[in-house]
Order: C-alpha cells, then structure tokens, then sequence
C-alpha cells in the first residue's frame, strides 16, 4: 500500500521560452502569466538586465494569477521547452513596412535558429517578429525541424483586427464575427470577404437586414484600418504589442492544451490553392504536433488570385536573402 504522505510523481510544468525581451516579448511573458497557461516563462535577450528586469517585474504579478515561474537566463535555459516564441529582432520605425526589415531580421536568425536547435530541438517554435512569413520560412529551413513544429502568428492579428472592425461596424460582439485575414501579414494580405459571416448569418445578407446603410467605399475603408493599424499604431506610441502578445499566447496555449484551435497562421505551403515552397496564412488547427491540418477554404476566384500574388510578393522577397 502506498504512503499517503508520499508525494504523487512530479510532473514537469509546461515550459515557455521567449527570444526577446523587448515590447513584444515581455508583454507575451505577462500574458502567458496572467492566462496561466505556463508553469515556467524563460526571457532570453541580448540586453540581460532588461531581461533580468522584466523577469523580476512580472513575478511580482505571480500572486494574482497563479504559481509560474519567471526568469531571465540564455540558450542553455531554454532546454526542455515545449515552446519557444522568437520575437528577436530590430523594431519597425515609423513609415517602414514589414518588408523593408528583412535583410537585418534574418541575420539575426541565421545566429538565433542554430542555438535554440542545439538546446530544444524538440520544441514547437512560434515566430512573431517581422516580416513574420519570411522569417518563418528562414527559420523551417534554417532548423531543419518539419514544416508542421515552425508555425508563424501570421496574420492571427489582422485577423481579430478584421473582426474587431466588422463588429464595431455592425454593432456586434466581434466574437460573433467570423472573418478571415490570409496570405502574407503585410501589404498583400488578403481579406476573404466570401466566407465573412456574423452568427452564421453571410456578410451580405445581415446587411440587408441591418437598415442602417453604409456609405459607398465603406467596406473597403475597414479594409484600410486593418491592413494599415500597425503604421498608424507605430506613429501614434512607437510600437504594437498588447494585441499580438495575446494573440501568441492563445496559440502557445493551443499547443500546451492540444486545442487543436483553428487559427490563421503561417506555415509552409504543402500545395494548399496550389502554392508551395512558401510560408503564408491559411486557417491551421494548432494542438501539441504544432500544424496538425492546414484548412483550403472554398474562396471566391478573385480572392484566390489575390492569394496567389501574395504568395509571389513574398518568393520575390525571398530571393533576396538567399532562400
């Protein structure tokens, strides 16, 4: 019979490591507290006393949400991570686009990719920094881990901007929108206006049961707000972070919980709408394989040729980096 004061078997807590500690990563690594979907965040960052210093102000939020532990330390920490989230990189100045990030970008993950490989080669590995779909095909080649464990957060942010937009519009929870951003997180991003649904109910019809109008352009408008929101948002406090942060965390979770959460995230191309050698969004169920399906949605013939020339801005900007 078993001692009942004999402690059950341990069991290792879900372990997080963050690439970054600038505005992106620390607001991940709060989030990831305050959802309690990690038992222990580890914050890697060239600047260790940022880290350090970031590490020790969220520990101090422990008490309000539930026991993790929070700390700064380097590569060698990361071994045993579940997840590691790269958010490394230079900041997107005022004026830039995405793109123009590339070249500095992916030399620093030519440095990172080798080192996490090294230490957690069995991690799922979740790229955030920008341009996110070019450094997430750097990083499936450069790791040489399978297409499904290298997963980008891709357009998840535009995405919940798109429904945060149609929900406003239409005076709805913006939960209830159901709105798709594909294609690259950038200028050609593609909004899929075919599948927009409000509660089931198609776009276009609750418009015509909705008597409020809208003025002409007005669709396109939103579109506007969606596909620029992080140049305006850069302008007005120098960086986005709150909104991404949350939205990386709810795929870590996806993976730590095998949710299997279908959201638009970037991942190789294995010939979906007959692309391929090329990371972009499509819907991806997301559980503890990392990319366990990637969905092709039934999408109008021009949005299809809208995806399509997203696909070749970003082969056109890969050829520039050697890929």
């Amino acid at each position: 019979m078993a001692n009942p004061l004999t402690p059950p078997q341990s069991r290792r807590p879900p372990k997080v490591s963050v690439i970054g500690a600038g505005m992106v990563g620390s607001a991940l690594a709060y989030s990831l507290i305050v959802e309690r979907v990690a038992g222990e965040v580890v914050l890697v960052d060239v600047n260790r006393n940022r880290a350090e210093g970031e590490a020790i102000d969220i520990n101090h939020a422990v008490p309000f949400s539930s026991p993790t532990r929070v700390m700064a330390g380097d590569y060698a920490d990361c071994r045993h991570s579940d997840v590691v989230v790269i958010t490394a990189g230079v900041a997107q100045k005022p004026g830039e686009t995405r793109l123009d990030l590339l070249a500095r970008n992916v030399n620093i993950y030519r440095d990172i990719i080798p080192r996490l490989t090294d230490v957690a080669a069995n991690a799922i590995l979740l790229i955030v920094s920008n341009p996110v779909d070019i450094l997430t095909y750097a990083a499936v080649k450069l790791s040489g881990l399978p297409w499904q464990r290298v997963i980008g957060s891709g357009t998840v942010l535009d995405t919940a901007r798109f429904r945060y937009e149609l929900g406003a519009h239409c005076q709805v929870d913006p939960r209830n929108v159901h709105a798709y951003i594909l294609g690259e997180h950038g200028d050609s991003e593609v909004p899929i206006w075919s599948l927009a649904n409000i509660a089931g109910i198609p776009f276009p019809r609750f418009c015509e049961t909705c008597h409020r109008g809208c003025p002409p352009g007005e669709f396109d408008r939103m579109f506007q707000r969606v596909k620029n929101a992080a140049y305006e948002i850069i302008k007005l406090k120098g960086a986005t972070y709150f909104a991404i942060a949350l939205g990386a965390t709810r795929m870590v979770e996806a993976i730590l919980r095998n949710q299997n959460t279908v959201m638009t995230a970037s991942v190789l191309m294995q010939g979906q709408h007959g692309l391929s050698d090329v990371c972009l969004s499509l819907p991806v169920a997301i559980g503890s394989g990392g990319a366990t399906r990637v969905l092709e949605m039934s999408i109008s013939g021009e949005e299809r040729m809208a995806l399509l020339n997203s696909a070749q801005v970003l082969r056109g900007t890969l050829t520039k980096v050697g890929f």
